[in-house]
This record gives structure tokens, C-alpha cells and sequence, in this order.
């Protein structure tokens, strides 16, 4: 059912692209993306789900009506789904900033944020292992460049058009930026999306391949007013009414996102009192959320490994298909694919294994040799049979020094602190026991 259900978002998706009924398309894909955050649970828990649907739902309201609407000359965009997108681009940012003052991490009062930020998130770059070692000044105007543009240059994006050209040609570089040297999903994909918004024809014009330039000008050329078929005067008022009900609805549903955005925003400053049931209402559908990006920085890189034995005493390792593990490979780019597997097992590691199940679930999934398990992994050190034991251990990570790199050809040294979760053991009977339990281990940030 969950594939049936990504392959109709897919296709979905590539119709809206070849702008076949472009409202039609977005409803399918919002439904199925929905469905599958739903379905995904602790797989879905993140602020880039959110938005993609908030987005995927105000852009409804945006698109062109018809089945091929062409440049929707005959429909044109509500300017309240315009703003409520632009909004929403101005809220990533800014509330980022809130989260950054308010959640008290003296690493951003400090201008310290940045200093190990290319290490330590959840799946680093090669281009992020370079930067890092670039001078400390350059990570400090960085933290202090990232809280101006959040705090202060994003409010550039409702003044008049020549600043928010401006505001486009300061967030674009520093999402390219962001890509390049972190792999966030989709997340800075969608939010450079979002910028585009912040220009008008005049800018983007030029820019357009020429049969696109020539087929959006023709739509501009003056044309000899169509004769109205006769229509019963029922029909008439019948499609007015219902054009009437439509433009309603679309303003009580953009006004209740609108309080509902604008009221967690208050709230991220003061805790006033004001309905509380249009936003808890919305909360389910995701379509009206609050943003937080990187508010409390990770203070050192951990990472889970899996291991099987048969013996106890001789361990197999898992290899991963993207997560840092072999010092000798190199970080690579994976956005805007999210391997939400591989997420999970950093968020993991900064905390215990009772308080992260899909650790251990892992585990008995691996002693019984679940096929859909090991297609996570990039390799299966038991390809005839599950192994009898199986751990995970922790390590902590740090990128090498050039000086190491160019004597080892590694990005990565790391030091094993020992076991995060139960060794797990398949005993002869099938059932599954614990044969070693892990130490107490300090909370990691």
C-alpha cells in the first residue's frame, strides 16, 4: 500500500511538472505525501516534512486552474496564497533566528556555532570537511552573518520589489552554500524554491530559454474578444455562486493558516493568550507548523555500528550506505534524498538506546535476517545465514587534520566508546535474549 502510494506521488509529481492540471497534481501529491509521513512515524518527525506539505498545500491556491493551463494568463494566482508562500519562506528563517536567541545555546551568543558544524551534523560533505578547517574568523562572521540574515534581512522580503530582489540575491548564495556543504534533504531545496518567489517577470524574463521567453510574450500580445456563447441565465448564476463559494472557502482556509502560523510565532516570544483550537485543529495535516532549524548545536559527532558474530569473540560490521564509517571514504552528496534510516541513527546516538527503540529493533531484525533491513544496509556480512549475536557499539568521530589526511589518505579518526545498546542473541530455540547489557553512558549533545 505505501508503495502504491509513492509511486502515485511520483507520478503525480512529474504530470505537475508538465503542467497537467497543476491543482489537480498537487492535491494528489499532497494526499500521498500525507499518507506517507503518516504511515512513517518516527521516520517523518522532521521540520522538512512539514514544510514541503505547508508549501504543497498553499501552492493549490497558487496554480492555474484547468487541465492545460499554459502560463495561466486566464487564472491568475490568488495574491494570498503568493503571500502565505512568501510567509512561509520568511518564517523558516526567521523563526530559526527565535529559536537560536531563545533556546539559550551560549555557542551562538558566543559566535562559536559554526566552529565544528560541518563535522558533527547528520551527514557531512566532502566540500564541509574543507571548510572546516578554514580559520576561526571565518566561523564566527558565518554564526554572526547567519544571525543577521535570519533576525534581520529576511523582513526585506515584504518591502518593495528592488529590496526583495536584493533579499533574493543574498539567501540564494547562502542556501547554495548550505548544500554544498551539509546534506540537509530537501530542505534548502525547498526553501531556494521559495525565494524564487521574491522576484517578478521583469527579473526572471531574461533569463528564460528563448522558446519559453516567446511563448510567455505571446500571451501578452492583444487578441480579438471571443463572442460568449449564449447560456441559460440558471447556468449563469449557478457558475457565479459557485465561483462565489470557491473564492470563500480559499479565504477562510488561507486566513486560518495564516492565525494559526502567525500565533505560533507569538508564542516562540510570549506565551499570550490566544486560541488555541484553529491551530491544534491544523496539526494533524501539518499544513500550518513552527520552525526551529539548528537551535541547540551537537557538540561532537557519535556514531551506531551494527555488528554480527557467530562466536562471540570475531565481528562482522554492517556498512552503511551513507553514514560516516570507513575513515578512508570520503563524505559525499546526497540531497535532496534523505535517508531517513541512516537521520535517525544520528538522533539516536545523542541519546540512550531505552529512549530510541529502533536501535534494538534493528537488532532482532538483523538476527532474524529480515530482507527489508539489510536493503538498509550496503552490504551483508552473513549473506548465508543471520549471524547468532548481534550489537551495536558507538564510536565518536572527528574529521582528521590535513596534516593526517595527506599522510593517511583518511577524512575521518575515530575512537570506539563501547557498547550503546543489549547484545542481542539468538538462542537455540529461536528465541531472542540479552547476553550483554551496555555500561551507563554520560548524555551526549
Amino acid at each position: 500500500m505505501l508503495t502504491g502510494i509513492c509511486w502515485a506521488g511520483m507520478i503525480a509529481s512529474v504530470l505537475l511538472v508538465l503542467n497537467l492540471w497543476p491543482r489537480g497534481m498537487l492535491a494528489i501529491c499532497f494526499v500521498c505525501f500525507l499518507s506517507f509521513v503518516s504511515a512513517a512515524q518516527d521516520f517523518s518527525a522532521y521540520q522538512s516534512d512539514g514544510m514541503l506539505l505547508e508549501a504543497g498545500f498553499i501552492s493549490r491556491f497558487l496554480a492555474p486552474a484547468g487541465f492545460r493551463p499554459g502560463w495561466g494568463e486566464e487564472s491568475k494566482p490568488s495574491r494570498a496564497s503568493l503571500f502565505l508562500l512568501v510567509w512561509e519562506c520568511f518564517r523558516i528563517y526567521f523563526e530559526s533566528g527565535v529559536a537560536k536567541i531563545m533556546g539559550g545555546d551560549p555557542q551562538w551568543r558566543n559566535f562559536t556555532a559554526l566552529d565544528e558544524y560541518y563535522q558533527n551534523g547528520p551527514l557531512p560533505t566532502w566540500i564541509g570537511w574543507y571548510m572546516q578547517h578554514w580559520p576561526h574568523w571565518f566561523h564566527a562572521a558565518t554564526a554572526l552573518g547567519t544571525l543577521v540574515l535570519e533576525l534581520g534581512l529576511v523582513w526585506m522580503m515584504f518591502l518593495p520589489r528592488r529590496l526583495r530582489n536584493l533579499c533574493f540575491l543574498i539567501v540564494t548564495p547562502w542556501q547554495i552554500g548550505i548544500i554544498l556543504s551539509a546534506n540537509y534533504t530537501f530542505l534548502n531545496y525547498l526553501v531556494l524554491a521559495l525565494g524564487i518567489l521574491l522576484l517578478d517577470d521583469q527579473v526572471v524574463l531574461p533569463f528564460l530559454p528563448w522558446f519559453m521567453k516567446k511563448s510567455y510574450l505571446a500571451t501578452k500580445e492583444a487578441k480579438p474578444l471571443a463572442a460568449l456563447a449564449p447560456e441559460d441565465k440558471w447556468r449563469t448564476r449557478l457558475r457565479a455562486q459557485f465561483s462565489a463559494l470557491k473564492i470563500a472557502a480559499a479565504a477562510v482556509m488561507l486566513a486560518w493558516i495564516f492565525y494559526a502560523t502567525l500565533a505560533q510565532l507569538v508564542w516562540m516570544v510570549r506565551p499570550w493568550r490566544l486560541p488555541t483550537t484553529p491551530v491544534s485543529a491544523l496539526e494533524p495535516f501539518r499544513i500550518a507548523n513552527r520552525y526551529g532549524l539548528f537551535a541547540m548545536m551537537t557538540r561532537g559527532r557519535y556514531e551506531i555500528e551494527f555488528q554480527g558474530s557467530d562466536d562471540g569473540q570475531t565481528w562482522l560490521v554492517y556498512p552503511f550506505r551513507f553514514k560516516p564509517q570507513d575513515p578512508s571514504k570520503a563524505p559525499r552528496i546526497y540531497a535532496p534524498y534523505q535517508p531517513r534510516f541512516d537521520w535517525n541513527l544520528w538522533f539516536a546516538s545523542l541519546s540512550s538506546w531505552r529512549q530510541e527503540p529502533i536501535v534494538v529493533r534493528t537488532e532482532e531484525s538483523l538476527l532474524r535476517g529480515d530482507t527489508d533491513v539489510l536493503l538498509l544496509f550496503s552490504g551483508n556480512p552473513f549473506p548465508h545465514a543471520p549471524p547468532r549475536q548481534v550489537r551495536a557499539v558507538v564510536w565518536q568521530y572527528w574529521f582528521t587534520t590535513p596534516e593526517e589526511k595527506r599522510a593517511h589518505g583518511t577524512w575521518w579518526r575515530r575512537q570506539q566508546l563501547g557498547l550503546y545498546a543489549p547484545t542481542l542473541e539468538r538462542q537455540s530455540d529461536g528465541r531472542i535474549a540479552v547476553s550483554e547489557w551496555p555500561p551507563a553512558m554520560e548524555p551526549r549533545e
